[in-house]
């Protein structure tokens, strides 16, 4: 679906569904955004991968949709006369526009949200850094500890555990062993962002484990220097879920959207 901007404009925003997801969004967070943004004069593209919404063929996993985007980005060049495109993905659509962006030139700009670089490790560190954290500072876990209505044993077990998983300690089950692609992911992601010569816009929920995990995946030191590199831009959404369900949440991620496409226009 295409929505026409200006009819100047020469810049367009791409949109690449995370998911289980079609081209409208949940809560046609797609739609009403790709709204705002062609009213401002930005033409918007929402597409469906093969196998998703509209569009034939067998269901595909975010990293087995490289083609799918670049014949996105073929069309939006021909019927939205656009010679540059920003990706924008959520979750793993995030992952699969950062996994692409360096391959096709044309692409000059990446809004990130939530971007997925689950691993087991890395989930286990995001329960423990932000969900524990936050149980143990609320009331009515205590007040449940005191009335009994808690199983102290069940989840101090939990608890180890997850503490084993977040260091690593568990050893590799069938599925981890069969999809070990999968522990690689963040260095995967690491190395496309670093070969994108394009303006980057990371944005990330203040209340979203996704979204936590990158975070926490980013504290290393090879990710601080690129994440801290000029063409790079982050910002929080506070209290925000994983999909910015409210219309201020979704409001800003808009306005965050749409200076991002003007900072890509205007670098070199």
């Amino acid at each position: 679906v295409l929505h026409r901007g200006a009819p100047e404009a020469r810049h367009g925003l791409l949109v690449v569904v995370g998911g289980p997801q079609y081209r409208v969004g949940s809560h046609r967070q797609f739609v009403l955004m790709a709204r705002a943004l062609a009213q401002a004069g930005i033409p918007v593209m929402r597409f469906d991968y093969r196998g998703m919404g509209d569009s034939p063929g067998g269901a595909r996993s975010f990293e087995q949709v490289g083609d799918d985007i670049a014949a996105a980005v073929d069309a939006f060049v021909e019927r939205g006369g656009v010679t540059q495109v920003t990706l924008w993905g959520l979750c793993d659509g995030a992952s699969a526009s950062a996994f692409h962006a360096p391959r096709d030139k044309r692409i000059v700009g990446l809004v990130l949200l939530n971007p997925w670089v689950r691993t087991e490790v890395g989930e286990a560190r995001a329960y423990l850094r932000n969900y524990y954290l936050e149980r143990l500072l609320s009331p009515a876990l205590w007040k449940d500890l005191v009335t009994g209505r808690l199983n102290v044993f069940a989840s101090l077990r939990s608890f180890i555990q997850m503490i084993g998983t977040a260091r690593g300690d568990a050893s590799p089950g069938p599925s981890e062993q069969a999809g070990a692609t999968a522990q690689d992911l963040p260095e995967r992601l690491y190395r496309s962002l670093a070969a994108f010569t394009g303006r980057v816009l990371i944005v990330i929920s203040g209340r979203d484990l996704t979204g936590q995990e990158f975070v926490d995946t980013a504290r290393g030191a090879d990710w601080e220097r690129l994440l801290n590199s000029p063409q790079y831009t982050r910002r929080t959404v506070a209290d925000a879920d994983h999909t910015f369900s409210t219309r201020r949440w979704r409001d800003e991620v808009t306005a965050l959207t749409r200076v991002a496409m003007t900072e890509a226009v205007e670098d070199p």
